[in-house]
């Protein structure tokens, strides 16, 4: 493969937009669950229940979006920045309103309604920044190496905003008696959401892409569609990324639960849990950027989500001291690790795949089908994590549970997360891009992107 070189200003303004994307969107989707039921007091029932409903919008909106951005064409902007650029300040905007509740607060169903309100309009955002921050390392890069290089910087970057994400609010909401505690955690999510929106409109003005695919005729949606499902690699990879999906999203909304009403931590304590997590995450960075060049993206892919799978195995026989837990937390931040860094460059190769098939290039229509198939998974794991805790008898009205409450507690937060990990590994040694042969048709992408530039830079000169 060639050697390729993507400028130190690229690499730090997509690890911009990242930390820009994920700092609100993982508070909002970890934290929420845990401020409208014990905060605000809506009954864990209707907390599910929402989740439930946002589920159908969750799933349709990737897709639409997907099909959209990849359809726009602006000679002036290309097709992914302006989305970034124009959408950073709305995005801040709807994340400081999914803590300031414009109804009753004493009224369960106007809280109801409210959540499910917030959740529509801050996805939707989401979902637009998102898509591009998912796919947009296939088209910066094109060899595994520089993308894994690529993905060092944003990991790095996006993992200091992912520790600020859960931290922040673990310290402002858990262990805490104070009355102005949800005041100061109101204020800390105001300022999140602008910052945010800054590093995103700044990160736009550096990021590159490739214009030349403003030329192609796109394809059809449904024709779209039919093409994205007979690509088996990436229906492999679905199932796997959707049971990591499960498996992190249990992880960032219990561990509210797990630090507050198990181990009942207080202060700077609370936090330690996630904090070792984000530290061997990032240790780990380096090591893993250097298995793929040795063993390759799918035997890395693999290896990180059994360890995982096993680390949170062992968290549920371990993890009700905070001694043991400290362990099953550093083993589960070095698996984490390699999915973080291993994930995009899988789907980069899905989408390299797609291009040999068709000849078109559709990063932003894969994201989105992905959102399409895995996103259920975040209502599904937030409904799952409730509907336990709540058959072992939770009550969100205690400040200290009984044991079948932990034991509850503590199966929806180890247990389940390794069950679905480890199928997600295994379903994934069926994954064929992987090998000498698809080194080869690494090569023939190589060629078409030369040809697609070469035809750029002639309708340039004609114009």
């Amino acid at each position: 493969m060639p050697l390729e070189k993507l400028s130190f200003k690229s690499k730090i303004a997509y690890g911009g937009l990242g930390a820009g994307i994920n700092l609100p969107s993982q508070i909002a989707f970890s934290a929420i669950t845990f401020f409208y039921n014990t905060v605000l007091g809506l009954e864990a029932e209707l907390v599910g229940i929402a989740w439930l409903i946002f589920s159908f919008w969750n799933a349709v909106n990737d897709p639409l979006f997907g099909f959209i951005e990849d359809h726009t064409k602006s000679e002036k902007y290309g097709r992914r920045i302006p989305y970034i650029r124009f959408g950073a300040p709305l995005y801040g905007i709807a994340f400081i309103f999914c803590w300031i509740p414009i109804v009753d607060l004493n009224s369960q169903m106007a809280l109801f309604f409210n959540l499910i309100i917030v959740l529509f309009v801050f996805d939707t955002l989401f979902t637009i920044l998102g898509l591009i921050n998912f796919t947009l390392p296939a088209e910066m890069a094109i060899t595994a190496k520089e993308r894994a290089n690529l993905l060092v910087y944003s990991s790095v970057i996006t993992s200091i905003s992912l520790l600020i994400s859960f931290i922040l609010p673990l310290f402002l909401l858990t262990g805490s008696d104070a009355p102005d505690s949800p005041q100061l955690f109101i204020t800390a999510m105001i300022f999140v959401g602008a910052i945010s929106a800054v590093i995103l409109f700044l990160s736009s003005y550096y990021l590159k892409e490739n214009r030349y695919t403003q030329l192609e005729d796109t394809l059809p949606i449904l024709q779209g569609i039919k093409e994205t499902f007979k690509n088996k690699p990436f229906m492999v990879f679905e199932v796997a990324n959707f049971s990591f999906t499960i498996g992190q999203t249990i992880l960032t909304t219990a561990i509210f639960y797990y630090v507050n009403y198990v181990l009942m931590l207080t202060g700077f304590l609370n936090t330690l849990p996630l904090l070792l997590v984000f530290l061997m995450i990032f240790a780990f960075l380096v090591v893993y950027n250097k298995l793929i060049g040795k063993i390759g993206v799918k035997k890395t892919f693999i290896a990180a989500l059994l360890w995982t799978g096993l680390s949170f195995l062992l968290v549920f026989f371990i993890g009700w001291t905070l001694n043991f837990a400290i362990i099953g937390f550093i083993l589960i931040g070095i698996g984490i690790s390699g999915y973080l860094l291993s994930n995009q460059v899988v789907i980069a190769d899905i989408v390299d795949y797609d291009e040999v098939r068709t000849g078109k290039r559709r990063e932003t229509t894969y994201s989105g089908i992905n959102a399409l198939l895995t996103k259920p998974a975040i209502s599904i794991a937030n409904w799952l994590f409730l509907m336990i805790i709540s058959a072992f008898g939770f009550a969100e009205e205690q400040t200290v549970q009984g044991f079948p409450a932990q034991l509850g507690i503590m199966m929806g937060f180890a247990l389940i997360p390794s069950i679905f990990l480890i199928l997600g590994a295994l379903v994934m040694f069926y994954y064929s891009l992987d090998g000498p042969h698809w080194l080869a048709q690494k090569d023939q992408i190589i060629k078409i992107h030369e040809e697609k530039e070469h035809a750029y830079l002639e309708y340039l000169k004609k114009r």
